[in-house]
């Protein structure tokens, strides 16, 4: 039996007439790289936000490692958040007057106590120890986004959750942080990608398509798993 890290089990979410999600079932199991990819209004940032805990669904059920999430309540989904996830966000979100170490640690802040040591350490494992002490107007694009990974991976999560994390990088920096999501991949770690980049769908072992609130294509991507005559499509 498959170990799953979430479900999704006939989940939707609606907004007066408009079904953003509409009776979705997902399963992605522990370790897996997965890409959400679909057009604007497809439901992808809805998805996103009910996996990462920033929204709940107005039906179905949501298991997040063996827990139930559905009906938490806004400061519960917080504290799930603060946890088990790790955020990457495309407008990168760092606080201007603080450094990208302290940067860094303000993430731990929110989930335990500050320590330098391990955010420099986290800095490190994204190829930027020797930028810790700069302000993000000092550095690059790319290095910004990097700093975003490396916040997300300080607490050890559950899951990272990726929303078009190459979308304001040139191609030079894209192909850095998909090395990074590479190595973490082979490391073990959940990885949940939004994007509309073919290049960035194309790297992930898995993607999920999404058309009108409604899963409209699940594939694996070669060579992770190919099925002779498929295209790719599992089982």
């Amino acid at each position: 039996m498959t170990d799953n890290l979430i479900s999704l089990r006939d989940v939707s979410k609606i907004y007066g007439d408009l079904h953003a999600l509409d009776h979705v079932d997902l399963d992605i199991p522990r370790g897996q790289w997965i890409s959400i990819v679909g057009p604007s209004g497809s439901g992808k940032t809805t998805l996103m936000n009910i996996i990462g805990c920033m929204d709940s669904p107005s039906t179905g059920q949501v298991m997040l490692d063996g827990a139930n999430i559905s009906e938490l309540s806004a400061y519960d989904l917080t504290q799930v958040r603060r946890e088990m996830i790790g955020l990457v966000f495309q407008q990168f979100h760092l606080i201007g007057h603080l450094t990208a170490v302290e940067n860094v640690m303000v993430s731990q802040y929110y989930h335990s106590v500050p320590d330098e040591k391990e955010a420099l350490e986290a800095l490190d494992r994204v190829g930027l120890a020797d930028r810790a002490t700069h302000l993000p107007r000092q550095l690059s694009g790319g290095e910004q986004q990097r700093v975003c990974v490396a916040r997300a991976l300080i607490n050890y999560p559950k899951v990272v959750l990726a929303d078009e994390p190459t979308g304001n990088l040139d191609e030079t920096n894209e192909e850095i942080v998909l090395g990074i999501f590479e190595q973490l991949h082979q490391e073990g770690t959940t990885l949940i990608v939004v994007t509309h980049d073919a290049t960035v769908a194309g790297k992930s072992q898995r993607a999920v398509r999404l058309n009108h609130g409604r899963v409209d294509d699940d594939f694996f991507n070669a060579p992770h798993r190919q099925v002779p005559g498929k295209k790719g499509h599992h089982d």
